[in-house]
């Protein structure tokens, strides 16, 4: 694994206005960045990422399968007792779900160490699936990279497979798809989704969060009052649970991508669970809730609000000591403790890679880097290569 320099291509910015890459500036600074770009190698992409992601994602669905019965674990997971049933249903049922990232520390020689999942509403998407593999072509046609120069990148294909299965599901309906306003990204991130499924045959229609309705019948409406039967919601369980509508989620009769069940492994609390569960695996981090007898143990730590997202309200201890905290709005849910296992660095830059899932498999990567040791909203997005 190695990171090497590139020069930017001069066009880039007029092809990103050309494909809606809308995003790739933020507040002025950069957040697509191919000044450089990470080498692998096919051994590294399929053993040491590919294949710990599918077996790590296995294992997920065995905590699903522990918590949502046990009310000991659903209140761990600040699951609403109204969601309890929902949630169990949710799971008997084997709810489809479309995609997901689960975040890796990884150096090119250690095992990939499991930071968090992103279960639910992953971003980042676009850029992995279409805009990383643009670039790629181009350098390569310029004479930029070798020819034989691949990309851990099937996310696309199997976004638009999956849709045409998942449409199986729901012969004839409508795929509504939504966000929220306050963000350019999460509208990219839907509208690539949403030309996905109408690639692959399905009828779509987009509605902001904050424009569905509820009519006199207890359903879910679009701006045009027409009853939502199949959506894909990029906004979180966690705070669907919470919201005035919370009580109509079970009766209003929608199919939910993701699915309900989704809201136990985008959880925090998944990763002391899981280390209890599969105590030692070589990609998981010791982590503790706080009344674990065994948090003891951890000489450094990172603090992990149970809802966080984004790198926000971490906090590093070492030693005793707080080595670095960031500031955010989460917290008050409760938190876990997770061993200090840092990113690696490359020259200044400390390295996260995302690997990517649809439905059950590993679909691609994606690599954000940070001067911070706390990749967060603002880490830039750099592409990836695999040559042997």
């Amino acid at each position: 694994m190695l990171r090497l320099n590139a020069e930017e291509r001069p066009h880039w910015r007029d092809l990103a206005k050309k494909f809606g890459f809308g995003f790739h500036t933020a507040y002025g600074e950069p957040y697509w960045d191919e000044t450089a770009y990470y080498q692998f190698t096919l051994k590294q992409i399929e053993d040491d990422l590919e294949k710990p992601t599918e077996a790590i994602h296995q294992m997920c669905l065995e905590v699903v399968d522990t918590v949502v019965g046990n009310e000991y674990w659903l209140q761990k997971f600040q699951i609403p007792e109204s969601m309890w049933q929902g949630l169990y249903d949710s799971w008997q049922k084997r709810e489809p779900s479309l995609y997901s990232r689960v975040d890796f520390a990884y150096n090119g020689t250690q095992p990939a160490k499991l930071y968090e999942n992103n279960a639910d509403t992953p971003t980042s998407l676009y850029e992995t699936a279409f805009w990383q593999w643009l670039w790629l072509e181009d350098m390569v046609n310029h004479g930029k990279i070798r020819r034989d120069a691949d990309q851990c990148n099937l996310l696309q294909e199997l976004l638009i497979s999956r849709f045409q299965q998942l449409a199986t599901y729901q012969p004839g309906q409508t795929l509504h798809l939504c966000c929220c306003k306050d963000s350019v990204e999460d509208r990219g991130t839907v509208q690539y989704l949403e030309d996905c499924a109408r690639e692959a045959g399905l009828s779509t229609a987009f509605v902001y969060v904050e424009d569905i309705g509820l009519n006199t019948q207890g359903q879910f409406t679009d701006l045009t009052d027409k009853p939502i039967h199949w959506i894909f919601k990029l906004y979180p369980w966690e705070f669907m649970f919470r919201e005035e509508y919370a009580a109509n989620i079970q009766t209003a009769s929608v199919n939910w991508l993701e699915p309900m069940w989704k809201s136990i492994i985008s959880n925090k609390a998944l990763l002391p669970l899981l280390w209890k569960m599969f105590p030692n695996h070589p990609n998981l981090l010791p982590a503790y809730f706080a009344d674990d007898k065994d948090l003891g143990t951890l000489k450094d730590y990172v603090i992990k609000p149970i809802f966080a997202r984004e790198g926000a309200n971490i906090t590093i201890v070492q030693n005793g000591r707080q080595t670095l905290r960031t500031e955010g709005p989460y917290g008050d849910e409760g938190v876990i403790y997770q061993a200090y296992h840092p990113l690696p660095k490359f020259g200044q830059q400390y390295t996260l890679v995302g690997s990517w899932l649809v439905n059950q498999e590993a679909a691609g990567i994606s690599i954000r880097e940070d001067v911070s040791r706390v990749t967060q909203d603002m880490s830039r997005y750099v592409p990836h290569i695999i040559i042997d």
